[in-house]
């Protein structure tokens, strides 16, 4: 097969660039240690090291902003599960059930989960750029405005699956984050709407939001329960999942990572509605679906896979329609051209040996990631072992650094310590975060591409229902949206749900995974 042939001759030419292999390692740590920050995107990692590439070989440059990109989207995760602080917008959708491993005393199996999981799906999401790439990329070119307006409604019908023991008060949430939403410009007239007549809030305070509500709220709930962060114990413990375990949750991986890689190649989709997505796709096929959200490691893998699928998928779009799935490939595009080469079919056949060498060297960073992960994951545990009146202000100060880092305003940092508070209070009243979060990202998307459909049909609505994947994707959104309430209805009074699934409470007792 070419593909074969062409990415073994990739190795071998990586093999005699040392420096390329080098950089690799440096731009995996680096976008470790940013994606676990609070406020420090992969997006902003791949923006500070642009520069640096100017004077690299392409290759060179290019697997450094790679391994940037794969660990940024990584790194999110080891916060999100110790201290449920995302240091990601994708690792919001992790801390859900990472978090509550922690509090069980599982959190060596959580992150090593997470680490196994991001490595999976990243892999398989290569492995597909390199051998699908210009059929998947034909099914991106069929996403107009409708398919994308249909997409971020299936997004916001998730709120339903991750809204705890009350649907109502999720959706209470999600309505208060759809108004948030609404702040900032207008999507197509450009005028300001809600923002008090401060410029700080042309564009949606996403991030300084997503920051108060999961890691300033639990820094304050620290605040008023010394024995919060005490429950969280000592010690990671065994950090790689037993087989038997992590064996049961091989299909959540491998479906998580596949809805990753579509989502991704879908331009102005991104790896944090891919978590949330496979999140629910994970609670929606397993037989306790009631166990998500209490501290299920199957829902971190599913959040993990897919947020990592999603990257290959968006570099499927860049590299073959020159057309970036995200703001990360959106860098990376100036980055090739920069480096005198024009992202479309022709790359494929004027420099198919780079390309190939690329995907390689792609390859290669997920296998350090999932190295240079598993080991690191010992010292960032350590975190557990500081006592409450050390941990709980190095949590606010990381919230107020990484809020500042944003955009160098202390507005930012104002908006965060606000939404600080009411997460504070929502947690005290049982609601839940995660769909406030959800509806910050999906509902801009929602608007503008409805807008923009309903004004590419003059005006007409025959654009919800003529067009094959937005009447799909609307549909999957409306039986979403009723399946949890219908379960709920149907279930019968004082009957549990059938067990099933990962077994945790049993991976807690025998955390070896011997058996017995």
């Amino acid at each position: 097969m070419y593909e074969l042939d062409m990415l073994m001759r990739g190795f071998q030419t990586l093999l005699t660039q040392p420096l390329a292999l080098l950089l690799c390692v440096v731009g995996v740590i680096v976008g470790i240690v940013i994606g676990a920050l609070p406020g420090l995107t992969a997006t902003m990692g791949v923006a500070i090291l642009l520069p640096f590439t100017f004077g690299l070989d392409p290759l060179s440059g290019l697997l450094m902003i790679c391994g940037v990109f794969f660990g940024g989207v990584y790194g999110g995760s080891i916060t999100a599960i110790l201290l449920k602080i995302p240091g990601t917008p994708a690792a919001a959708a992790t801390a859900m059930d990472g978090y509550e491993l922690t509090k069980k005393g599982q959190a060596g199996i959580a992150l090593g989960t997470a680490t196994c999981s991001s490595f999976l799906g990243g892999t398989l999401s290569v492995f597909v750029l390199i051998f699908l790439a210009p059929l998947l990329a034909s099914f991106a070119l069929e996403f107009s405005a409708s398919e994308s307006f249909a997409l971020a409604v299936f997004g916001l019908s998730i709120i339903a699956s991750i809204s705890g023991k009350s649907v109502t008060k999720g959706l209470i949430a999600g309505f208060l984050g759809l108004l948030i939403a609404t702040v900032g410009l207008d999507p197509m007239g450009g005028f300001p709407r809600y923002t008090g007549g401060y410029t700080e809030l042309f564009n949606v305070p996403f991030i300084p939001v997503m920051i108060g509500l999961f890691a300033a709220a639990e820094a304050f709930k620290s605040m008023e329960d010394p024995a919060v962060r005490n429950s969280l114990g000592t010690t990671l413990g065994r950090i790689i999942p037993p087989w038997a375990t992590y064996r049961r949750m091989l299909p959540t991986v491998g479906r998580s990572s596949v809805l990753g890689i579509i989502i991704g190649i879908i331009p102005g989709a991104g790896a944090d509605i891919a978590a949330f997505v496979a999140y629910n796709e994970a609670k929606r096929f397993s037989k306790t679906p009631d166990n998500y959200g209490k501290g299920e490691l199957a829902g971190v893998a599913a959040c993990e896979s897919g947020a990592n699928g999603c990257t290959g998928g968006a570099l499927l779009t860049m590299l073959t329609l020159g057309i970036p799935g995200d703001a990360v490939t959106a860098v990376m595009l100036g980055a090739l051209t920069l480096q005198g080469l024009q992202p479309g079919p022709l790359l494929f056949r004027e420099h198919a040996d780079l390309v190939f060498t690329l995907f390689a060297g792609m390859l290669v960073c997920y296998v350090l990631m999932l190295v240079l992960g598993l080991a690191s994951l010992r010292v960032m545990g350590r975190i557990l072992q500081m006592p409450k009146s050390v941990l709980t202000p190095v949590i606010l100060a990381l919230c107020i650094v990484g809020t500042y880092a944003l955009n160098n305003s202390m507005f930012d940092v104002g908006i965060m310590l606000a939404a600080g508070i009411i997460g504070y209070f929502m947690q005290k009243w049982d609601f839940p975060a995660s769909p406030v979060v959800l509806a910050l990202i999906m509902g801009p998307m929602a608007e503008a591409n409805f807008r923009r459909a309903l004004s590419l049909s003059g005006g007409s609505y025959d654009f919800l229902y003529n067009r094959p994947i937005t009447v799909c994707l609307l549909a999957v959104a409306i039986v979403t949206l009723l399946l949890p309430l219908v379960r709920r209805l149907w279930r019968k009074p004082g009957v549990p749900a059938t067990d099933g699934g990962t077994d945790n409470a049993a991976l807690a007792s025998d955390p070896a995974g011997n058996g017995e």
